[in-house]
Order: structure tokens, then sequence, then C-alpha cells
């Protein structure tokens, strides 16, 4: 194997949410009275953490990030869980490559995340899972990589990461490990693929 161990981005990479993020957001937004996000507003919130967005989307119109994080604190995002796609091909991808590589996760997800790995189970699927409330500063912050990496005891240049956005290709260019931009050609990476199932020939 090229490398020991394999970090996976969650939105859009592990599972298509594009639509569930928009529904969340959108429906917060009503409830203060605010107009539903634009198409910038939704690419930024869809690839930051949820306090990040929470402050993007409210703060022009001057309402507390306290407030929206309490209220969304009571929202029951099981229900928006449930409508999220998984990749078909992520768990057979998993099955063929681990061992020997081991798997991990780097989400701007926070209390959601727990949610989501049980619903789907994804606990036998991966070694460690971080999210934006295991770091002080979530991606593109490189935190999160960096305690993967201590965590397996690995050489930078034997991990290998998958994102979809400019903060993922951030995230790992500061982190110095080798990116795979997943559906997205205008990303600067190391590779470039189109379906999980292209990673084996990179691994391999």
């Amino acid at each position: 194997m090229k490398y020991d161990v394999i970090i996976f981005d969650c939105d859009g990479v592990m599972f298509d949410t594009r639509w569930v993020n928009r529904l969340y957001y959108n429906h917060m937004l009503a409830h203060f009275n605010l107009p539903e996000m634009t198409d910038e507003q939704f690419e930024y919130s869809h690839s930051h953490s949820a306090a990040d967005a929470v402050r993007y989307l409210c703060e022009p119109h001057s309402i507390p990030d306290e407030d929206v994080l309490d209220y969304l604190k009571n929202v029951n995002y099981a229900e928006y869980i449930k409508h999220m796609t998984i990749n078909p091909e992520l768990k057979p991808l998993i099955d063929k490559i681990r061992p020997p590589c081991r798997t991990a996760v780097a989400t701007n997800r926070s209390d959601t995340m727990p949610k989501v790995v049980d619903m789907f189970t994804l606990a036998p699927y991966f070694d460690k899972i971080m999210t934006a409330l295991d770091v002080k500063y979530p991606k593109p912050d490189p935190a999160m990589i960096l305690d993967i990496i201590s965590h397996f005891h690995v050489e930078k240049d034997r991990v290998l990461y998958i994102g979809d956005t400019k903060v993922d290709e951030q995230a790992s260019m500061r982190a110095e490990i080798s990116f795979v931009a997943f559906q997205d050609q205008s990303l600067q990476a190391d590779y470039h693929i189109n379906a999980l199932s292209q990673l084996e020939a990179i691994i391999l």
C-alpha cells in the first residue's frame, strides 16, 4: 500500500448532503424571519462548521450567535439525517483496503456526527473520527488531520485525505499531506477522482 492512513471528509464525500443541509439551515433562517440561503451562503455553510455557518448567516442581521445555537440545540437533527444519502461505494471500498490501511474521518460536523455514525452503522468502518468539537479550530485549520496523524504514529507522506471543498484543500495543504479532490477539478490536489472506487488504484 502507498498509504497507511486514509482520511475522509463527511459531507460531499461519504454522503450527499447538499439538499439536507440547505433544508436544515433554511428552517433555521425561517425561524428568525430571515430569507432563504443564497447559493454563495450555502457553499460557505456546506464546508464550514455549524458555529462558523451560523456566524456567517446571522451576524449581518444582528442576531446573536448564542440565540441561534440555542435554537439549533433543540432541533431534532435525526429528522434530517435520515434523508442523507450515503455514497454506495464507501463501505465496499473500506472493506477492500482495511486492513492494512487504517481509516479516519475529519469533518466540520459537530454534535450531529455521532448520530450519523449510529444511523448508518459507520463505527466498524473507521478507526478514528474527528469533528469540529474535538479541536480548537475547525478546517481549514489542519488540527484535525494532525491529531489523526499523531494518533496513528505515521509519517505524513503515508497519509491521504479525500475532500470536496476549498476548505478541505487548504486543510490538507497546511497539514502537508496528499490530497484527493472528489468531484471537483478546480481544486488543487495530488489526485482528482469522480468516484470513491477510483481510490483503490491510488492507494494500491
